[in-house]
């Protein structure tokens, strides 16, 4: 028995040590009081496997010993194995910052770093430009009109976008732009993005592009030239990166800028002959000001001895000879103004290279630096914008259509993906405004530009495919009427650009966070390359403790014993601490990853991906409880939370189960399985009442309902753009009466008391009303109702040649 005491205690007070990483000397203590508690209960075996314990801990755990004996063999190997960080990667790691992914990483999450950078929403003067310029530029905007009729904005869309200065939201006030918050941007782009082209048209010069790049690294003459410009849209920026050969890829740019010298003006001036070509740039074909990268070479030694001097960016105006512009690609589902750039033998001074020549080869850590911040912004917001706008329609024509006697949004079926929708649009909400606050307040988000990047665009994919679902034929019909087609078919856009959204996630979530994130990898890797015995020693060490930590964390959390501290109150309690327990089953697998299949694992994608979708859903379930607790818990929002959360860690659990069962070392495989799911998986997904309640929020007029719909665009005047949403909003807050009175009805024709021949309803509540069953005043009221829900479900027909593009080739079969 008292062998069996001994055991346990060993057990609990080791496993204890282990979970707080508290060192060596924490370790030896332990273990050295341990010893002698086994040998004074009469445990002489035991304890002496726990004083060879405490001895190896001395010679392995204390620098003043390892150092002498055990790190420098280590460091040799290590020097052997570990893989090479190419010169691009190691820019792109140096990009950016470090912050609440870091965390995820680590196994034991410091919440207060996350909640203490507490969401404020916006200036006053912010608010003000979203509830009026924002409402008035979307409101000007019909989708049929821009996308068919004219392909592009019309004239006085761009007029007013350049009046009110939408194309300088980054812009310093000194150079007349608005000085917006990445906040504010967000939110502007998550409003403008109702209409696809008309938030593309003000995204792209607002993120990656010519402005962001002359207020990081431009010339003073070229800030005090251009930003002014930039502002009041006197110039239409765009940016040249990608082109036929280098897509995600944008490192391999073939484009090149060759060093020498031209006469100009019977003066010899030293620049740079071009030569490019460009594809997919939007904005292209109306821009005044070009952004260019391209491979600079300077075989002559005009510049200096290096012959190779590396990416380097230019802005080129559109006059610029030998430059060819104005052409215009046709993206699929919207015409926003995209084309392509050549140029040969273009020839332009070095005063046109950004930042000077000072700048010359940075191009590609300009960017990247650059991509850290605008790529958490931009597609993000538009997907988190899809998020707040289609949900509302779809809950709203849920509603008023209805078959069988009910509302369809009352039918299972169409409940499911109504939850879902509302669901990812809760998360992608949640996620873009806390990032967002995150880089108000100095960070540069790497990382999780990301994941939001890949993960919120392909939610906006799901969401916009559950609404054509849910919708059917009334979204099938192209044609003025229909809302969500054109938007649909543009989806693939936002999955493709600023990085396909499969090389994202299978690249470079985990690829960078393994080695930017991770508490010592980088700093293993920077012993390495500085030689550095010491501080590899150092970096190692704490490695190991981190592992044995997060075996200890992962086993007790998955034997339901909590670990890290909970902030959070009863309702989100256990989904943070659901977060405390993957956290350390990601970082002992992102470990195990690594090292059994060291530089190889850059090959097996599938695995990465899975290890970067554990990163990923954490990081999103993290601004989901953010959101709850910094919100104000609207009735149903509890419900919402709890749906978005649950579904979030199923993803989790998948991800952990796929990547078990492709490790690899299968031996390993069966070892990490009882360490880091020992009773099994827990989370399989929202529970059916979650997903009515949710439903139910978001098709009726309800506190949730107004609450997901905050943000958008919500109204409509005479003389504006027809807005649906405004309707199917008008139509719900009639729901309640409308209801009851179909019920009365219904339930009236179904006993024969009103006649056969009354299908239609409004033939049906005129005889009611003859019938003593409802009165006039109902019946007037249903009237004027059932005209506007046969006014929502309406398609468009067309004459017969009308669709045809050339009349000529139409047949005319009868």
């Amino acid at each position: 028995m008292n062998h069996l005491l001994v055991a346990i205690v060993a057990i609990v007070v080791m496993f204890a040590v282990l979970r707080r990483q508290l060192g060596a000397v924490a370790s030896i203590i332990a273990l050295v009081a341990l010893t002698v508690f086994a040998f004074y209960l009469r445990s002489p075996l035991i304890g002496l496997v726990l004083m060879i314990g405490a001895i190896g801990v001395v010679l392995a755990g204390l620098p003043m010993f390892r150092q002498s004996w055990l790190t420098p063999k280590i460091f040799s190997v290590f020097k052997q194995v570990a893989p090479r960080v190419s010169p691009t990667e190691q820019m792109a790691l140096d990009a950016g910052t470090v912050g609440w992914d870091g965390e995820l990483f680590s196994g034991r999450p410091d919440w207060a770093v996350l909640l203490s950078n507490r969401y404020e929403g916006l200036s006053g003067e912010e608010q003000a430009f979203l509830d009026n310029q924002c409402e008035v530029a979307t409101s000007m905007c019909n989708d049929w009109d821009i996308s068919v009729e004219r392909a592009d904005l019309p004239q006085a869309v761009w007029d007013y976008l350049k009046q009110e200065r939408f194309f300088g939201m980054i812009i310093p006030k000194a150079y007349g732009g608005l000085e917006f918050s990445a906040k504010a941007q967000s939110a502007v782009l998550q409003k403008l993005s109702v209409n696809v082209t008309l938030g593309v048209t003000v995204g792209v010069p607002n993120s990656l592009g010519p402005g962001e790049l002359l207020l990081k690294y431009g010339t003073e003459e070229q800030k005090d030239y251009y930003l002014p410009r930039l502002a009041d849209g006197r110039e239409i920026p765009c940016f040249g990166l990608t082109g036929p050969r280098a897509g995600s890829d944008a490192t391999s740019i073939p484009d090149t800028g060759i060093v020498c010298k031209q006469k100009i003006n019977g003066k010899e001036v030293v620049g740079l002959r071009l030569n490019f070509e460009k594809r997919w740039i939007t904005l292209a074909p109306v821009a005044t000001v070009v952004g260019l990268a391209f491979r600079l070479f300077d075989p002559d030694g005009l510049l200096g001895d290096e012959a190779d001097r590396g990416i380097t960016l230019a802005l080129l105006p559109r006059d610029t000879k030998g430059m060819e512009i104005g052409r215009r690609h046709h993206p699929i589902g919207s015409p926003f103004m995209n084309g392509p750039i050549k140029g040969k033998d273009v020839f332009i001074p070095l005063d046109y290279i950004i930042g000077g020549e000072a700048m010359i080869g940075q191009g590609w850590r300009m960017l990247v630096e650059c991509l850290s911040v605008g790529r958490c912004i931009t597609l993000p917001s538009s997907a988190s914008g899809a998020g707040r706008y289609v949900p509302a329609l779809t809950g709203g024509f849920a509603r008023i259509r209805r078959q069988f006697n009910l509302p369809v949004a009352d039918m299972e079926g169409v409940q499911d993906p109504l939850a879902r929708m509302t669901s990812l649009a809760y998360i992608s909400r949640a996620t873009v405004d806390h990032t967002a606050n995150m880089i108000d307040r100095g960070e540069k988000p790497s990382v999780p530009s990301a994941i939001l990047k890949s993960q919120l665009t392909e939610f906006q994919r799901v969401i916009m495919m559950d609404a054509m679902d849910v919708h059917g034929g009334r979204a099938v019909t192209l044609g003025p009427r229909n809302y969500l087609g054109l938007s649909f078919s543009a989806t693939p856009v936002a999955i493709t650009v600023e990085g396909a959204n499969i090389m994202t996630r299978s690249l470079m979530i985990f690829g960078q966070g393994a080695i930017r994130c991770h508490p010592y990898v980088l700093a293993e890797l920077e012993a390495k390359n500085a030689d550095d015995v010491k501080a590899f020693d150092k970096a190692f060490f704490g490695h190991l403790g981190l592992i044995a930590g997060n075996v200890a964390r992962s086993i007790s959390a998955g034997l339901f014993v909590p670990t890290g501290r909970n902030p959070f109150g009863a309702a989100a309690a256990p989904y943070a601490r659901a977060v405390n327990r993957f956290s350390a089953a990601f970082g002992l697998l992102s470990d195990v990853a690594m090292t059994s299949l060291g530089s190889t694992l850059k090959q097996r994608e599938m695995l990465s991906a899975r290890l970067g979708d554990i990163l990923s859903n954490l990081y999103l379930l993290t601004m989901v409880l953010k959101q709850w607790h910094e919100g104000q818990r609207l009735p149903g929002e509890e419900e919402l939370m709890r749906h978005s959360a649950e579904f979030l860690l199923m993803r989790i659990e998948d991800a952990i189960i796929g990547l078990l069962d492709n490790l690899p070392n299968r031996m390993l495989a069966l070892a990490l399985k009882p360490i880091i799911m020992p009773l099994g998986r827990k989370w399989r997904g929202p529970t059916d009442d979650l997903k009515r309640s949710v439903a139910k929020g978001i098709s009726t007029d309800s506190p949730l309902r107004s609450f997901m719909m905050q943000g958008t665009w919500q109204t409509w005047q005479e003389g504006q753009q027809d807005n649906p949403l405004a309707r199917y909003n008008a139509l719900l807050k009639d729901n309640a009466r409308a209801h009851a009175l179909y019920k009365t009805v219904d339930k009236a024709y179904a006993k024969g008391e009103l006649p056969m021949t009354a299908l239609h309803p409004e033939q049906r509540f005129e005889a009611a009303a003859s019938a003593g069953l409802i009165s006039a005043d109902d019946a007037a009221f249903m009237k004027t109702y059932e005209k506007e829900v046969l006014e929502m479900l309406t398609v468009d027909d067309f004459a017969f040649e009308e669709p045809a593009k050339d009349k000529s080739l139409v047949i005319q079969h009868n």
